[in-house]
């Protein structure tokens, strides 16, 4: 018996790791969640080295690394007096960092004053989300925005297709107004999504999972490396500027791209061009003097009716533009070798593409 009793007490004593907290260990423990809500952001950019190097364009495998894309405005706007904003036109899909267009425009400044702010996959609904969340340093400096009408050439491309489709950054969408036919995310994700954009704290974490830990949050990351110190991925740093090629710099013909017969959307029932609106109009309040680039869009690749129906699209957005007064350019297109398919360029047409923007006064 007294052995028996023996075994029950020690399971009694053992059986359970649970930890009861005082009234003020609670106290402490809620302050110190507290202090890391509101501070840790930004003691972490304290002790995460971050420096504007030339031509720096986001890594592409952090491309959904929104907290890090803000502190990358901030930086670019405080060394550069002209930010290029825009989709992977922008941040350079064919070429090396130093091919880039806001590389060929400081080749021709002579100096840094072009920063890439392109975001690969950012479509216009996308891009008005990052400008309106992820862009508030960007205040009272020049813009470069581009406009790429590949995102109205059908209605799969400008969102209007009812099923289920999938989204370049749902993150930076429009979660509920307006309402996008085929994006069809739970309720809780697009509370969530809103609640990451607005706290500082949840997009800071989110920054530690892109950059760090394999985009895996911080238990999942533990479970697959179970043996490792979960400090230890913080003391790489940074990845560097992205210098690799995301395909290879051919003209689309080589790459066996046929003829396209795009339909285009009606212009003023497009989501995309809407969004592209709210974005121009986001960073014109912000008293930021804005530079509309339209295309250049490979017209070499289009049929002969979707070329005419393009043309029209394209007189329509220029004079929209020119009746609000908003410095634009709506450069004929590149030469056929010069794009890589249908709206990238390839190195000598963002070079050619940087002397016409650059002869513009806008630029002086």
């Amino acid at each position: 018996m007294g052995q028996e009793h023996a075994t029950g007490s020690a399971q009694s004593v053992f059986s359970s790791n649970a930890v009861r907290l005082s009234v003020g260990q609670w106290i402490f423990v809620g302050v110190f969640a507290l202090a890391m809500v509101l501070f840790a952001p930004s003691a972490w950019k304290k002790a995460e080295p971050f420096q504007m190097e030339p031509d720096y364009r986001m890594p592409y495998d952090l491309s959904n690394d929104y907290w890090l894309y803000d502190r990358f405005a901030r930086l670019a706007a405080s060394h550069c007096d002209t930010l290029l904003i825009g989709d992977s036109v922008i941040w350079g899909e064919y070429v090396k960092r130093q091919e880039t267009l806001a590389h060929y425009l400081n080749d021709l400044a002579g100096r840094q004053r072009f920063a890439n702010l392109g975001l690969e996959g950012g479509d216009p609904a996308a891009l008005a989300g990052l400008v309106e969340h992820y862009t508030g340093g960007v205040e009272r400096k020049n813009v470069l925005l581009l406009c790429n009408p590949l995102w109205m050439s059908s209605p799969k491309h400008d969102l209007q297709e009812t099923e289920d489709v999938r989204f370049n950054h749902p993150e930076l969408l429009p979660q509920f107004i307006p309402r996008i036919p085929g994006y069809k995310e739970e309720t809780s994700k697009r509370i969530g999504r809103v609640i990451d954009r607005n706290v500082p704290f949840t997009a800071w974490t989110e920054h530690l999972q892109q950059a760090y830990f394999d985009r895996l949050s911080i238990p999942q990351w533990t479970l697959e490396h179970p043996l490792d110190n979960p400090l230890k991925p913080l003391k790489h740093g940074l990845p560097p500027s992205d210098d690799l090629l995301r395909h290879q710099p051919i003209p689309w013909t080589k790459h066996g791209i046929k003829p396209q017969d795009f339909p285009w959307v009606d212009l003023e029932q497009s989501l995309q061009w809407h969004s592209f609106q709210r974005a121009l109009d986001i960073l014109q309040r912000r008293g930021n003097r804005v530079f509309v680039l339209v295309g250049p869009f490979n017209e070499h690749l289009l049929t002969v009716g979707s070329r005419q129906r393009y043309g029209q699209m394209k007189h329509a957005i220029g004079a929209w533009l020119e009746e609000r007064h908003v410095a634009h350019a709506v450069p004929r297109a590149l030469p056929s070798k010069e794009y890589g398919d249908a709206s990238h360029p390839l190195k000598d047409g963002y070079r050619r593409l940087a002397r016409q923007l650059f002869a513009d006064r806008f630029f002086k």
